[in-house]
Parts: C-alpha cells; sequence; structure tokens
C-alpha cells in the first residue's frame, strides 16, 4: 500500500473509533483483522456489503483539525458531507490494498460494478486515496457519466482527482455536466486551475442556446471563462452586465477582474458599484455561491 492509502486509512479508523458504538466498532475492528489475515476477495466484499447495517449512516463528525489532518495525508482531499458507513466501507478496502497492490484496481473495479449507489458515491470519493491512481481514470470518467446526480458529485465534489488526472476532455465534459445538471461548481477541486480555451467556448456556446431559449444560466458559468475569455467573451459578458440581475452582475465583475484579456478591466470599469464591491472585499465567489443560495 503507498504511504498515502496507509495513512488514509489508519485516519478513517480512527475518526470511526471516536463516533461508533462500541459494538459497531468492535465488528469494524474485527472485519479489519481479518482482512489483514485473510485478504481474499470474499473476505472483502462480505465485509463491505454488511458496512452500513453494522456501523449505520450517521454523518461523519469531523471539525476543522480532522480536515486539516485529512490534507497533511493526501493534499486535497477534503471529506466533506462524507457518512460512517462510507468511511468504514473505504477504510476496508484500503485495507487490503497491501496484500496485493497489483491486484487492487482490479479488486475495486469488481466492487464497483456490483455496488449500489451509496457504495459507489463511496467509492468515487475515495478515489484520491488508491494506490496506483492512474489506473482508474476510465473508472472516474464512467462515473462522471451517470445520471445518478450524487453518483456524480462524489466524483467532481471536494475530490482532487479529476483536477489531477483527467485529461482535457473529460474535464470538461465535467464541468459542463456540472452545469446542466445544476450541480454547484464551486465545490470542484481546481476549477480556476484548469480553466483552457475550448472549456470557454464551449461555456460561451451554451450561454447563448440558453438565452435564445430565453432561458436563465448559472451566473458560476462565467468564472469558468475569465482566464481564456475572447473578444466575444467580453462581448457577452457586457451582455451581462446591461441585462443581468443582480447576482449575474456580480459574477461577471468577478470575472473580469481576474481575466487578463485587455479590454477586461476598461468593461469592468462601466459598472462602478460592482468595483466597490470588489475593491471593499465584500464581492467574491463565495460570497456569490451564498447569496445566491448555492451553498
Amino acid at each position: 500500500m503507498s504511504a498515502p492509502s496507509l495513512a488514509a486509512a489508519d485516519l478513517l479508523y480512527r475518526w470511526l473509533a471516536r463516533q461508533l458504538s462500541p459494538e459497531a466498532q468492535g465488528w469494524l475492528e474485527a472485519q479489519r483483522e481479518k482482512l489483514q489475515a485473510d485478504p481474499s476477495d470474499r473476505q472483502l466484499y462480505l465485509s463491505v456489503s454488511l458496512a452500513q447495517r453494522k456501523v449505520g449512516k450517521a454523518d461523519l463528525d469531523l471539525g476543522a483539525e480532522d480536515f486539516e489532518a485529512a490534507a497533511s495525508v493526501r493534499a486535497g482531499w477534503r471529506p466533506v458531507g462524507w457518512s460512517v458507513d462510507q468511511a468504514a466501507r473505504l477504510a476496508l478496502a484500503l485495507t487490503i490494498a497491501a496484500a496485493a497492490p497489483e491486484r487492487f484496481p482490479q479488486r475495486m473495479e469488481q466492487l464497483f460494478r456490483t455496488a449500489d449507489v451509496g457504495e459507489l458515491v463511496a467509492f468515487y470519493r475515495g478515489l484520491p486515496l488508491y494506490p496506483q491512481p492512474e489506473a482508474f481514470v476510465a473508472r472516474a470518467a464512467e462515473g462522471c457519466r451517470t445520471n445518478m446526480r450524487a453518483v456524480f458529485e462524489g466524483v467532481s465534489h471536494h475530490n482532487p482527482y479529476p483536477a489531477e488526472r483527467f485529461d482535457e476532455v473529460a474535464w470538461n465534459h465535467m464541468v459542463l455536466k456540472s452545469i446542466f445538471i445544476g450541480s454547484p461548481l464551486y465545490l470542484i477541486h481546481g476549477l480556476d486551475d484548469r480553466q483552457n480555451p475550448e472549456l470557454t467556448r464551449m461555456l460561451c456556446d451554451y450561454a447563448h442556446e440558453r438565452w435564445a431559449a430565453s432561458r436563465t444560466i448559472t451566473p458560476e458559468l462565467w468564472r469558468c471563462t475569465s482566464r481564456h475569455a475572447t473578444d466575444d467573451t467580453l462581448n457577452d459578458l457586457k451582455r451581462v452586465l446591461d441585462t443581468g440581475d443582480a447576482t449575474e452582475r456580480r459574477a461577471a465583475a468577478l470575472t473580469l477582474s481576474t481575466s487578463p484579456h485587455p479590454g477586461a478591466g476598461a468593461l469592468l470599469q462601466t459598472a462602478p458599484e460592482l468595483v466597490d464591491e470588489l475593491e471593499t472585499g465584500s464581492l467574491s465567489w463565495a460570497s456569490l455561491v451564498r447569496d445566491a443560495g448555492l451553498v
């Protein structure tokens, strides 16, 4: 098992030990010992399948220090919104990685194929913790094609794996699908760093389609266009400043404030009240998504 995977498993077990009932904790420790003694497929699948019944579905109770510990174990790992059964399943899965690391991707693929929705969410959330991460790219992309929003967000939200492993096509597909299904963008790890010209084009085309159909556009869309804005992008942002509602105009201002396009600054100055908000620090993407009810 790689060092991050081993440390992540130990951290998951420690978090669970302080929260589970003595009976549930006893079961989990017994399964851990069984897997260490007999890391067979049968024992793995049995332990994982029983996890929810044995430990329950309560939210995993984590605080600021826990998130710091997670990030120190694996950069970008932020287990927000996890449940105890998800943590238990991943801890058990990571336990068997040490016995036969070369077989780990194959064994996880079998778990993915037979998983129910709750298990899928857990396994996709575990992507950044697995040894041989390059072996899971196709599986992660499959998770982004699902029609189950919870599963899709298991890949896309609070997960550093896509930003690190997806090629441009897969990344752009994930961002665009997030917008299609109304999934918040701000929870995507690496959202600003993975901006690219093709994504800007795709998002502007999408905006035009929505406008032509007299439909609304999530204000977060514009965030992904700032670094590679073209003259056409600035024309779209001017339209937002001229005709958009308050939230849309604030999103346009935020986009222009970080765009290297030579005309971005001049366009932003046409909305002096928004410039004031930016200068005082009262306008940010965090405040925008909060005020828009996207949190």
